[in-house]
């Protein structure tokens, strides 16, 4: 392969790490690439999985938007190194965030550079997205297997390929720590709690996002019959399936993900149609002691929801509690006023319920995610993100995906999202941890623990402080560990 030189290193880019899932490989498992001969020119990022971009076009979050081509011929990844050698350097893998459903791990906020300059060689992968990626057709389809998960089954086979093939490009295959936020963190719970995929990293950084997200059979199947309704599909119809245009399956998938509250009732996270389609939630297997050898870090921002109500289009934005979130509260006997009167720092009604839900899906799966991990002789750190963004008047505050920029050292390439003069020595502290952790397993503060609960808080300034939101904690404890216990049936 030949990449392209860099200050202080050369990026390989879009190398592909599974065939083309197209024709009659698409809806199924990703199978291993054909070798070439001669020279491959790997100098251009591959295509994105085709998506519906609309979504966040006219918002801040148009940042982690592809902005190259759209194509089902999209399982590629990037690789950023000081040198093709033998060094044996740290290895990290990104796995981008989207809701399942957007992104590519080509964006530009993804730049490797500062990785490069901290003699660490650095990954990035696209893998399918929405309907290419999780639609259900396990009961719909002859022959359909594992089409509820292809798109962690494709960040797999990216794994196993850093595995197989990294030190030929300066890093060390024993040494990988993978991390991801959002879709891309919830992704790694998964990955940990399925066969094979612990045994493929030494550390995880999971941002913005923990083990309780997945969808089971039954509501997935539901996903998918609409979805096939709007193609006019009948189920078995493998011909029609696979010859649907690749644009029409991505706008269906669209459709479908505005209309995914009815479609999963009782579920979860009802907000999103398109997760792993798992029997039990990750973090219920990562309890079960998966994963015991692999270090976590695990964080959220403090105001994560923040970006729903102001950061993103006017046709999009929420102002009231989710309803699952509603029913959540009252499935525990208390009412949702009940709950808010606790938030009352935080403002007006719209304040509090984005508070609450933040607690709800962010911080408190995050935090039980460690717990349990550590319950079973697992180590983990946590952090929390709550240097609030001056845009928009200073309305998103410490919102989602805020983290994202400084942990890549690329936060002045995106002025829309964090201002014109985001603090440098923030994004050294967060860039700096993340490095150290992937480098010795020890981002800097004390590992989590019951007693003390110490959380690093990148703000202002970077402190510890011991469990920061007790109060709140002791709220959420009961809905957020129900979720995490086994299902009955």
């Amino acid at each position: 392969m030949r990449g392209a030189g860099i200050d202080g290193g050369v990026v390989f880019r879009g190398i592909p790490f599974a065939a083309a899932p197209t024709g009659g490989l698409r809806f199924r498992p990703p199978r291993r690439t054909e070798p070439w001969s001669g020279v491959r020119e790997c100098r251009a990022s591959a295509p994105a999985c085709p998506q519906d971009t609309a979504p966040t076009t006219s918002g801040v979050l148009h940042v982690f938007d592809p902005t190259g081509p759209l194509d089902e011929d999209c399982l590629a990844l990037d690789v950023w190194t000081p040198a093709a050698d033998d060094a044996s350097r740290p290895t990290m893998v990104w796995i981008h965030g989207g809701g399942w459903r957007a992104g590519s791990g080509s964006s530009r906020l993804y730049d490797g550079r500062a990785f490069v300059g901290d003699d660490v060689v650095l990954v990035t992968l696209n893998y399918r997205l929405h309907a290419f990626g999780f639609l259900y057709l396990d009961e719909l389809f002859p022959g359909a297997s594992g089409t509820g998960v292809l798109g962690l089954l494709d960040q797999l086979a990216a794994l196993e390929w850093v595995r197989d093939n990294i030190a030929a490009f300066g890093g060390d295959p024993a040494n990988v720590t993978v991390f991801g936020e959002s879709a891309g963190a919830m992704s790694i719970a998964a990955l940990l709690a399925l066969d094979g995929g612990a045994g493929l990293c030494r550390r995880a950084v999971l941002q913005s996002g923990a083990g309780h997200h997945a969808i089971t059979p039954a509501a997935a199947t539901r996903v998918a019959r609409r979805v096939l309704e709007l193609l006019d599909v009948t189920p078995g119809d493998w011909d029609a399936l696979r010859s649907v245009p690749a644009a029409a399956l991505a706008g269906a998938a669209s459709v479908v993900a505005a209309e995914a509250g009815p479609l999963l009732a009782g579920e979860w996270s009802a907000a999103m149609a398109f997760q792993p389609v798992l029997t039990e939630p990750p973090v219920v297997t990562i309890a079960g002691g998966a994963a015991p050898g692999v270090d976590l870090l695990v964080g959220t921002c403090a105001d994560e929801l923040r970006f729903v109500a102001w950061g993103m289009p006017a046709g999009l934005q929420r102002r009231q509690l989710s309803p699952a979130v509603a029913a959540a509260i009252e499935g525990t006997g208390r009412s949702v006023a009940e709950v808010a009167a606790a938030y009352t720092d935080e403002g007006g009604e719209l304040d509090r319920h984005l508070a609450m839900e933040t607690d709800y899906r962010y911080t408190f799966p995050a935090v039980c995610l460690a717990e349990r991990h550590v319950a079973r002789g697992g180590r983990a750190w946590l952090y929390r993100f709550s240097w609030p963004t001056p845009v928009l008047g200073g309305a998103l505050r410490a919102c989602h995906t805020l983290e994202v920029p400084f942990v890549f050292a690329t936060q002045a390439e995106v002025p829309v999202l964090v201002g014109d003069a985001p603090p440098q020595g923030l994004a050294d502290a967060v860039h700096g941890a993340w490095v150290r952790f992937a480098r010795t397993g020890d981002p800097g503060w004390p590992c989590y623990d019951t007693a003390r609960r110490p959380v690093m808080d990148f703000g202002a300034e970077c402190r510890v402080v011991d469990d920061p939101q007790r109060g709140h904690r002791l709220l959420w404890d009961d809905l957020v560990n129900m979720w995490a216990s086994p299902r009955e049936g």
